[in-house]
Formats: structure tokens, C-alpha cells, sequence
């Protein structure tokens, strides 16, 4: 697990939506959404269950206080993710709601949770390429600190934002 802890990705699903992902320590992820159903959303300190697979790969998964679950499988040597994200219905008709820095709205998605509809889940199985990968240390404050902006995984890629 020591090399995929720390490590920082961005990477962009089949569909379209552009993801960044910061494996913070062995429990804890942050991430930020660039472009997709919920572009704009940050987290930081999301519990997660970590586990590696075999060399190379690894799962990610976790349920936000949206109700929606994640499924991530890192596939480092074929620098490709496979991720389920399974999004309450309530996400899927109202997806503004979330759009926002999450840790400062928890009582927001719990209220939405509680009075929008979960069910049927919209389930979105997709491959994606990993475009950016660099480990950046555990427990790095400063990868995932600021809302995503315009642009800012290309400043990423190209080294002018660092971490």
C-alpha cells in the first residue's frame, strides 16, 4: 500500500467528467470534480476503505452524506480507473445542491437526503484514463485546499499549481 498512499490523480471517464483524487492515508481520501453531472464539488476527509487488489491495483470505496456510494479501482500500470458511482436519484434531479465544498454543507446533503426521493439510484459503471499521477506525501493539506477552477487541471498536468 506504501506507494499508492500519497498518491494525487486526475483522470477522465469515458463520458466525459474529469475527476481529481488524493489518496491522503490509508482510511482517507480528498477530491475535487472539474467537469461532469457535479462539476465544482470538493471533499476533503472522506473516510474510505483502501485496500490494494494485487500489484498495481487498487479499490476505493465509500458512501458520502449525499447517500452517494463510490466504487474506485486504480489500475497504476495501465494507468486506468474503473469507478460505480451510484447516485441517489435526489442527486441526479438536483445535482446544484452538491455542487459546492462539501465539509461546510454536510447539514445541506443530509436536509436534501432526507426530503428528495433516493431511489432508483443512478448507477454510472465507467472506464477512465489517468492523465496526471504524482505522489505528493500522506496527509498533504495543500493538494486538495481550494474549489476547482477553470483550467486547473491543466495547471496541474503542466506543473504550474504544485503541491
Amino acid at each position: 500500500m506504501d506507494k499508492f498512499l500519497g498518491m494525487h490523480f486526475i483522470y477522465t471517464y469515458a463520458n466525459g467528467w474529469e475527476y481529481e483524487f488524493y489518496v491522503k492515508n490509508a482510511d482517507t481520501v480528498d477530491y475535487r470534480i472539474h467537469s461532469g453531472m457535479v462539476g465544482g464539488r470538493w471533499v476533503k476527509d472522506q473516510k474510505a476503505d483502501i485496500v490494494k487488489l494485487t500489484d498495481g491495483v487498487y479499490k476505493v470505496s465509500w458512501t458520502e452524506p449525499t447517500g452517494t456510494d463510490v466504487s474506485l479501482n486504480f489500475m497504476e500500470n495501465e494507468k486506468r480507473v474503473h469507478g460505480v458511482i451510484f447516485f441517489p436519484k435526489w442527486v441526479r434531479e438536483h445535482p446544484e445542491i452538491t455542487v459546492c465544498f462539501q465539509n461546510e454543507h454536510i447539514d445541506r446533503m443530509e436536509e436534501a437526503r432526507a426530503k428528495y426521493e433516493t431511489y432508483p439510484k443512478y448507477v454510472v459503471p465507467e472506464f477512465a484514463d489517468i492523465t496526471y499521477a504524482k505522489n505528493e506525501g500522506t496527509d498533504n493539506e495543500k493538494v486538495i485546499a481550494q474549489a476547482p477552477y477553470e483550467g486547473m487541471s491543466d495547471d496541474i498536468r503542466s506543473g504550474k499549481l504544485t503541491f
